[in-house]
């Protein structure tokens, strides 16, 4: 009877430590459960964070003193004498905010131009003084910039037009400025894409505002898969940094800018790029009939309502 009931004891124990460890996985189960979703959890926040810090630069840039809402006029230049003032009089016109009626002129030939001030006008250019000036322009790189109390001008090309670019820090647009409209985040909208490569950059033609096109070079195609379905998208290189995506979709119809939008995405690594739709921007042409957009090439409209990033702004 001893040996039975020590028999007996036994199993008991054994049975009860199994149960013990059963309960022990159960914990270390549900405790591993909880902290993966904490960690899901976390990095959910941080990936909105994210976003929400990139949405608030944006708005951040546009409200600058130079940004896009400064944008006042584009006037291209004629062969010739061009005039410059406050008023329907001249060839380019300056916004109200310039009160000394003719500001000078610039005199414009095969694409040099000159800029002469008038007597008595105050004009500044990298905070000097200026009578006469030489403008050049962006095409090669930073253009001399004219400042003549709340305006700046200066000369762009675009194609083989070249025009004076004219902004104020005082404009309407920035003073009445309301914010930026979003879709909700949604990191489904967040997606990798395979990079084929050319095997050297092709240049290609985007349209552009002005009814012409701009000449870009293309590193390769961008295959990926959104909502269970299979779509490509051509970028272009505006630098050494960043590949440069104009894009339509069927949002344009309902939601979105009807002449497209912008994505940047980073340059591959390992044959991938990760194409987030959350930063997709309205282009300059949104906020300011004066901009020189580019437009989406064919090859970049999507049949299908990318419901993510940056929607019309109502102005």
């Amino acid at each position: 009877m001893i040996h039975f009931f020590s028999h007996h004891v036994a199993v008991n124990e054994s049975e009860h430590v199994c149960t013990s460890i059963r309960y022990q996985m159960k914990k270390l189960a549900l405790l591993a459960t909880l902290l993966l979703s904490l960690s899901s959890a976390n990095a959910q926040t941080a990936y909105i964070k994210e976003i929400e810090k990139f949405r608030s630069d944006q708005e951040s840039d546009l409200k600058k003193d130079d940004g896009w809402l400064t944008v006042a006029g584009l006037f291209w230049l004629k062969d010739g004498s061009n005039t410059v003032g406050a008023g329907q009089a001249f060839d380019i016109r300056l916004t109200d905010n310039f009160k000394q009626g003719k500001f000078g002129e610039i005199d414009f030939h095969n694409g040099a131009a000159t800029l002469k001030v008038e007597n008595g006008v105050e004009a500044q250019s990298d905070g000097k003084k200026i009578s006469t000036i030489e403008l050049v322009s962006d095409e090669k790189g930073k253009p001399t910039k004219i400042q003549t109390g709340s305006q700046t001008f200066y000369l762009i090309k675009r194609e083989d037009r070249f025009g004076i670019r004219l902004k104020d820090n005082n404009s309407d647009a920035r003073r009445t400025f309301k914010g930026l409209h979003w879709y909700p985040i949604d990191e489904s909208y967040k997606v990798a894409a395979r990079f084929e490569a050319f095997g050297s950059p092709q240049e290609v033609k985007v349209p552009n505002v002005l009814g012409g096109n701009f000449k870009m070079k293309s590193p390769g195609i961008l295959k990926f898969s959104l909502n269970k379905k299979e779509y490509s998208l051509q970028p272009v290189v505006e630098d050494d940094d960043k590949l440069f995506i104009i894009f339509s979709d069927a949002s344009n119809l309902t939601d979105t800018y009807t002449g497209g939008r912008f994505l940047y995405a980073d340059k591959p690594v390992n044959g991938q790029v990760v194409l987030d739709f959350n930063q997709a921007l309205n282009p300059p042409c949104a906020f300011t009939y004066f901009a020189t957009c580019p437009l989406p090439p064919s090859q970049n409209d999507l049949l299908v309502a990318v419901e993510a990033g940056e929607k019309r702004y109502d102005h």
